[in-house]
């Protein structure tokens, strides 16, 4: 069963690696996606490495997914795509990607929800985060990012 999951699992992200590779060479205007080329084909390349890894029965790496760790990742998962497939473009990349990362961040922090003290630290943190995202993205690397109903 171990190695069928890790066949099955590469399997899936190969074939999106591939994907958002051939979406990030065929966007225009090119020059936007330059970044997003590099990265893409970093990650379709290491996503293939991976797969075939799988297959040959070379892989190391853990015991598998349990039921537990699938439960824990749901909600996750469930704010991600959300995220990627919906409020990215409807929001713009900056309020969707705050709403989300303040969402993860709230959801897994396994602080207490009742302190007001633990939500100060969760708005200093998710500010921080998009500042520095902001900084990175539209200042250093002058790269597109979706933009929406807010930014």
């Amino acid at each position: 069963m171990n190695y069928l999951q890790h066949r099955i699992s590469s399997g899936v992200i190969a074939v999106i690696a591939v994907w958002v590779c051939w979406i990030s060479y065929t966007q225009k205007p090119a020059e936007a996606f330059l970044f997003p080329r590099v990265i893409a084909t970093i990650f379709m390349t290491l996503a293939i490495w991976t797969f075939i890894k799988a297959l040959l029965g070379r892989t190391k790496t853990g015991n598998g997914l349990s039921l537990q760790a699938a439960k824990n990742m749901a909600p996750g998962i469930v704010i991600a795509g959300i995220y990627i497939f919906w409020a990215a473009k409807a929001l713009g990349f900056y309020v969707s990607g705050t709403i989300a990362f303040f969402m993860l961040l709230s959801f897994y922090d396994p602080a207490s929800n009742n302190e007001p003290k633990t939500w100060i630290k969760r708005v200093i943190i998710t500010v921080g985060f998009i500042t520095i995202m902001y900084a990175l993205f539209a200042l250093v690397l002058q790269v597109y990012t979706p933009r929406g109903m807010f930014i």
